[in-house]
């Protein structure tokens, strides 16, 4: 499948927002956005105003996708999925991203990066109630344990990206055990409870695909 493979940093740099795209990298003082760099073009100065409704939306949508790894297609579908839910759909959006196979991976911090535990789900280093699964867009559902396959406990990049379990803990919608190297979705996150998407308004989201 197509993917996007040109520098992340860009991404961040475009949306004037920490994506978390690259790991330690992104907490670190070489992050661009740490530097106050601007946005990227060979006029960035032109480009400032302000934005239009859609122009909100737009970007709204792009911080979304962009923070999952998502193509265009891909985030549409999920849209898709989450409008045919009962309830809210701008939080039924975020609960579908987030039970993601690959995000759940980098939730229980078997890897530092979305792009990193994309990788790994890939190249089938996890499996899911038992069972091998290498597909990144695999919708976890709450009380599934995903767990590292025997041959991949010993993986340097798992390993040292266990350690963030001990200096920041579990997310409270995981449960990780990191001897055993496995964990649980307990259940679907509570929307206030994600705070790197604190400042993400996916309604308006939703108020762009609904034109």
């Amino acid at each position: 499948m197509a993917r996007y493979t040109g520098p992340v940093c860009r991404l961040c740099r475009t949306e004037q927002k920490k994506l978390f795209l690259k790991g330690d990298r992104c907490k670190s003082d070489k992050c661009p956005i740490n530097k106050k760099r601007g946005t990227p073009g060979k006029d960035p100065k032109a480009r400032v105003g302000k934005r239009s409704e859609y122009g909100l939306q737009l970007r709204e949508k792009q911080k979304l996708k962009r923070t999952y790894g998502m193509l265009e297609k891909q985030f549409e579908l999920t849209f898709d999925k989450a409008l045919r839910m009962p309830g809210i759909t701008g939080e039924n959006l975020i609960k579908l991203l987030e039970s993601r196979l690959d995000n759940v991976v980098f939730r229980m911090h078997f890897a530092s990066s979305r792009n990193q535990a994309r990788q790994l789900v890939t190249h089938g280093h996890f499996t899911v109630n038992g069972k091998a699964v290498n597909i990144p867009s695999y919708e976890v559902k709450p009380g599934d344990v995903i767990e590292v396959v025997e041959k991949s406990k010993k993986m340097v990049a798992i390993l040292e990206a266990l350690k963030e379990v001990a200096k920041s803990g579990n997310y409270p919608w995981v449960n990780v055990d990191i001897d055993a190297e496995k964990g649980t979705f307990v259940s679907y996150p509570e929307r206030a409870a994600i705070a790197d998407l604190a400042d993400i308004k996916e309604q308006l989201v939703v108020e762009l695909y609904s034109k």
